[in-house]
């Protein structure tokens, strides 16, 4: 089969051939249809640090996908051949003490689909059973999902999970990063009925995006301060919910100092480096900060799915961050759109 890998140590990768993975008993194999560009994937082709720390080569890289099973393994029951499904690319243990109470995305022994081992960037990718969220494949079914959908519940579920962590109806919401995923989250704040739904980068292009997929405002904080964007919207006492989707410092300073008191941030975004923060603000403000990562397996998948079926806005919305489509034998090219960064989403195309 055809496969996106990384061969040998370095930067780089190679569109080679490989065998096609074997289907354990618990596994189901999946033929791929469409696949979704990350930054992960951007590290792990650069060859940084942290990706020669995670790879075992050769290694197929990839974790956002939408396809058809073809094979499930003698123990697996609720998928069948035929199937639609994305998968959660999050593996875990399952005997930890968080995955045993029920927390499965805190597992502490999770290991990453492309990242650790094999993934999706192939015509076919094996996964555990339960790690697959199976759609609904009548066209005409009212929570259908399409292929190019269908590969960004990934990022759809980080979006979600990271929004949907404090009550957004009637608030004043501010998403410091407009990527894919911060646009997505406009979106999904939109729909769970915040007040005002604000945007910042540094990117007019993806703050367009952002527009265009629910904020009410965006901005270019490279030239307008977020104080002057709240007396713009008549706001007195600062933004009540803050999702930092960015890993900038300078995004997070802003953040907080843009925060009312008793403020609630939910951080997805990965910072390259340690900074600081005036932990005195955070303190005598009374601001709640909670990491995020992934999603809730499967809470937040079901929360996807539900949205989604109840709001064909909230579908145009996340559908309109993919911006790139390209076939597999095109993937340089994909990368080099996702690269450059005048992109949202960028998807490869398998099937």
């Amino acid at each position: 089969m055809r496969a996106l890998a990384k061969m040998q140590k370095g930067p780089g990768l190679e569109l080679v051939e490989r065998p096609e993975p074997e289907c354990g008993p618990t596994d189901v194999k999946v033929r791929v249809l469409r696949t979704g560009l990350c930054g992960t994937d951007l590290h792990l082709a650069e060859w940084d640090d942290w990706a020669a720390s995670m790879m075992s080569l050769p290694q197929t890289i990839g974790h956002e996908f939408y396809g058809e099973v073809v094979e499930t393994g003698a123990d697996v029951v609720t998928i069948a051949p035929g199937d639609r499904v994305s998968g959660e690319g999050h593996i875990v243990c399952g005997y930890c003490r968080n995955c045993k109470a029920g927390r499965r995305h805190q597992c502490i022994n999770t290991v990453g689909l492309g990242v650790n081992r094999d993934g999706c960037f192939a015509d076919y990718v094996v996964l555990p059973a339960i790690n697959a969220w199976k759609h609904p494949s009548d066209p005409d079914a009212r929570d259908y999902v399409d292929p190019d959908l269908g590969a960004i519940f990934d990022p759809l579920g980080n979006a979600t999970h990271t929004a949907l962590q404090w009550p957004l109806v009637g608030e004043d919401v501010l998403i410091t990063g407009a990527g894919p995923i911060g646009c997505i989250a406009a979106a999904i704040a939109r729909h769970a009925g915040a007040k005002h739904v604000v945007v910042s980068d540094l990117s007019d292009y993806r703050l367009a995006l952002a527009k265009n997929a629910g904020a009410d405002l965006v901005v270019n904080v490279g030239t307008t301060r977020l104080r002057d964007v709240q007396a713009e919207l008549g706001m007195k006492e600062g933004f009540d919910v803050a999702l930092e989707m960015s890993g900038s410092p300078a995004a997070v300073e802003e953040l907080l100092a843009n925060m009312n008191h008793g403020g609630k941030v939910a951080m997805l975004g990965l910072p390259k480096s340690a900074y600081p923060i005036d932990w005195g603000r955070v303190i005598t403000h009374m601001i709640t900060l909670k990491g995020i990562y992934g999603r809730e397996m499967f809470e937040t998948w079901y929360l996807m799915s539900s949205m989604l079926a109840s709001s064909p806005t909230l579908a145009d919305g996340v559908r309109s961050v993919i911006t790139h489509r390209y076939d597999a034998e095109q993937w340089q090219d994909a990368f080099a759109a996702a690269r450059e960064g005048r992109c949202g989403k960028v998807i490869m195309e398998w099937g």
